[in-house]
């Protein structure tokens, strides 16, 4: 009886390497500790704003403020955490902060959750299109 399940364990190990493989490449690329293409989308889509820290290993990015040439009474500072080696959604969590220069100093303004949203629903799109392009057999 042994036998036979390991017999059958090894027909279909083939099969099960290739699905497992064909699931690392897609969603869990993590030679840098978190998903590769969030990594990669967040740093994309961040691009115009200066980096403070980015470690790969942790997933997390910190940029520096930036202030708007157009606006220059405010600024915004990005916190983007990857948190699982998955390529989805609850993998990935951004902070927003904005602050406003007032009597000359800098004063902290609520948290804007759709700024928040409209910037991981971005680096998601990123991702998704990094690895569409890695991947273009797969649909």
């Amino acid at each position: 009886m042994v036998v036979a399940g390991i017999a059958l364990t090894s027909c279909g190990k083939d099969r099960d390497k290739v699905v497992r493989e064909k699931t690392l490449a897609s969603e869990t690329i993590s030679a840098i500790g978190v998903n590769a293409y969030l990594w990669q989308a967040a740093l994309n889509t961040l691009d115009f704003m200066p980096m403070a820290q980015a470690d790969p290993q942790s997933g997390v990015i910190i940029s520096d403020w930036r202030t708007d040439p157009a606006n220059p009474n405010r600024r915004v500072k990005v916190t983007v955490y990857i948190q699982d080696k998955a390529l989805r959604a609850s993998s990935l969590k951004v902070n927003v902060f904005q602050q406003e220069l007032r009597q000359g100093q800098w004063t902290d303004l609520p948290a804007a959750a759709e700024t928040e949203r409209s910037v991981e629903d971005a680096i998601l799109i990123e991702a998704r299109r990094l690895r569409m392009q890695q991947m273009p057999g797969e649909g």
